[in-house]
């Protein structure tokens, strides 16, 4: 590998500000803040959503009901211009 070409790859803290969850991970990601966490200072990144918030990963995710959008879409403006065919209508 070429010397000087490489980011610095380092151990940095992310802060999810949503939950006040810290995690330490290795990365090369520029961060101007730094926070003592441990006993060690680390560079820091503020971050919106870790897996301990995401409601994915929590469990209280919500599944969305696509079941009837074609038929709702039907019933609002009917078949006109469509190119597949109601069941009921040959």
């Amino acid at each position: 590998m070429k010397k000087g070409i490489h980011p610095e790859y380092r151990e940095v803290l992310f802060h999810d500000v949503s939950n006040d969850f810290k995690f330490i991970t290795r990365s090369t990601i520029n961060a101007r803040d730094k926070m003592e966490f441990e006993g060690k200072e680390y560079p820091l990144v503020k971050i919106e959503v870790s897996s301990e918030s995401h409601p994915f990963f929590t469990g209280k995710h919500k599944i969305v009901d696509t079941a009837g959008r074609v038929e709702k879409f039907r019933q609002k403006f009917g078949t006109v211009g469509s190119k597949t065919q109601v069941a009921d209508s040959e």
